[in-house]
């Protein structure tokens, strides 16, 4: 069983337009450092992807993945699980957008990254830790500078 593990950061955007950025699954490799190759596979009734195709560096090593996406009734929420992986045996997370008060300098939101993470080698307790550590930060990292540097954003 994979240890769920989240992260937390401000990006100051609206989240809807988080929303976007993160649901633009064809961007990724644009601005996510470790993402090299995305194909969405398959769509929703609503046009939204559903199965995307991933091709990333994972620990020295280039990982291939597929993850099945989940839109619910809120659309602030988007989450996954894994399909199928080579190098993970669960690879199931969520971004959650929560709205704070705009200050002086615009709008702000809220994302929260949350992962569990099982990989299919033999690893240490630490190491694991350290390695959803690194990706949950990278992550926001990657898509709070897409975002807040207006790099294209979707409209």
């Amino acid at each position: 069983m994979g240890d769920r593990a989240f992260e937390r950061t401000i990006i100051r955007e609206t989240p809807e337009r988080i929303f976007d950025v993160i649901t633009d699954y064809g961007a990724y490799p644009r601005w996510a450092n470790n993402v090299k190759d995305v194909s969405v596979e398959r769509v929703d009734e609503d046009g939204r992807a559903g199965l995307v195709s991933y091709r990333a560096a994972a620990m020295g090593r280039s990982a291939a993945y597929v993850l099945e996406y989940f839109y619910g009734t809120n659309p602030l929420r988007v989450s996954w699980r894994l399909a199928e992986g080579d190098l993970v045996r669960r690879l199931d997370g969520r971004y959650v957008l929560v709205p704070l008060e705009d200050d002086a300098a615009g709008p702000r939101t809220e994302v929260t990254y949350e992962l569990e993470v099982e990989i299919s080698m033999p690893m240490s307790g630490f190491l694991r830790r350290r390695a959803e550590s690194r990706i949950l930060r990278n992550a926001l990292e990657d898509l709070r500078s897409w975002v807040e540097e207006g790099s294209q954003l979707p409209s």
